[in-house]
């Protein structure tokens, strides 16, 4: 346009105003074709038009166009993928080492006459002075006591039996004895879930004895067991008492009830039966402690269990030669039927308070 404009300018005199004329013609058909069309086409797509709420480019100052950019520019951070755990949702994965034979010391010690037993109060912190060879343990085991879920409450009066059955019912097997203590131990290996000390604060222990009345406890009239199995319940509800808890997560261990494992050799009376953690009461709640006094088919106020199950396979682990293999799970048959055990339907007038946050 602007070359046009010049060449207008070498125009003659004569023909001056005709000129003028002609070239302002021009101009305003090339202004119009310059501009391109005042619609747009039928096959087009529209543009849309501007909302209230986005603000105009020339308003938007230049740092914040350019910081914009720079955040629209820099792709987000890859998430690391999340590790798959090798066991159930439900259930603490536990790859640690364990001592089959170890020696603890115990700074400040008890003698319960009642019955027959050493209760240690105190252990020394220092490390396990192991006595034997140490193995590693790789398995699954339950965060609560069975039936595993945090507010439930576990069932007693549940024998050895009962306890296989019932873990088996859910693709489960009972736990071995080591697998229990190393789970309670934690990656610290302390003697108590919790630490060195014995606490009641933190675990559902000491609390005071009731005398039992065995035949109400063994009656076959569902309603006299009933009462007198609600009168003497001192347990919790999973997961109640949160300071019980392992360096690994699995909570409730020592105290509350009693827990059925598979012991590792067999003996006398219990044969392949064994009770860990104690219970409510004053006895030996710690990692450590098996009772073999009771028979398989042994019932009781306070006696429950937890599962534990066999980890994913892994072909580095399986390639450890210190990795322990449990072995088969023991299969005896009960004389009688199984039992689901007994549960209470409301908070027992003797249970103890809630722990107050």
């Amino acid at each position: 346009m602007r070359g046009r404009a010049r060449y207008h300018t070498h125009e003659s005199s004569m023909g001056s105003k005709l000129s003028r004329l002609i070239a302002a013609a021009v101009m305003a058909l090339t202004a119009a074709s310059c501009g391109g069309p005042t619609e747009v086409p039928a096959h087009a797509t529209a543009v849309p038009s501007q909302t209230a709420s986005a603000p105009r480019a020339e308003l938007v100052p230049a740092a914040k166009t350019e910081a914009s950019a720079s955040a629209v520019a820099t792709p987000a951070p890859a998430s690391e993928p999340e590790t798959k755990s090798p066991c159930p949702e439900d259930m603490v994965y536990v790859d640690t080492t364990y001592c089959p034979d170890v020696e603890l010391e115990c700074l400040k010690r008890e003698h319960n006459k009642p019955n027959k037993i050493v209760i240690c109060h105190e252990f020394a912190e220092k490390a396990q002075a192991c006595k034997t060879k140490l193995r590693r343990q790789r398995y699954c085991i339950d965060r609560y006591e069975y039936p595993n879920k945090e507010g439930a409450h576990p069932p007693v009066m549940v024998d050895w039996y009962d306890s296989l059955a019932m873990c088996q019912e859910q693709g489960k097997r009972l736990c071995w004895e080591s697998e229990w203590v190393a789970a309670c131990e934690g990656p610290n290996k302390t003697p108590f879930p919790h630490g060195y000390k014995r606490d009641p604060k933190a675990c559902n222990i000491d609390n005071p004895w009731l005398q039992p009345v065995l035949k109400n406890i063994y009656s076959r009239e569902a309603w006299i067991q009933d009462q007198e199995l609600f009168r003497l319940d001192q347990s919790v509800s999973s997961g109640e008492m949160p300071g019980c808890v392992s360096g690994f997560g699995v909570h409730d261990q020592t105290g509350n009830v009693d827990e059925w494992v598979n012991a590792e050799k067999k003996y006398e009376k219990s044969k392949w039966a064994g009770l860990k953690g104690g219970a409510w009461g004053h006895v030996r709640n710690a990692c450590r402690p098996m009772t073999v006094s009771h028979e398989p088919e042994f019932t009781y106020y306070f006696v429950s269990f937890r599962c534990c199950a066999d980890a994913e396979p892994d072909p580095e682990a399986d390639a450890d030669p210190t990795l322990w293999r449990p072995p088969p799970q023991p299969t005896p048959k009960k004389h009688g039927p199984l039992s689901k055990g007994w549960t209470p339907k409301t908070r027992a007038p003797h249970q103890p308070s809630p722990p107050k946050n």
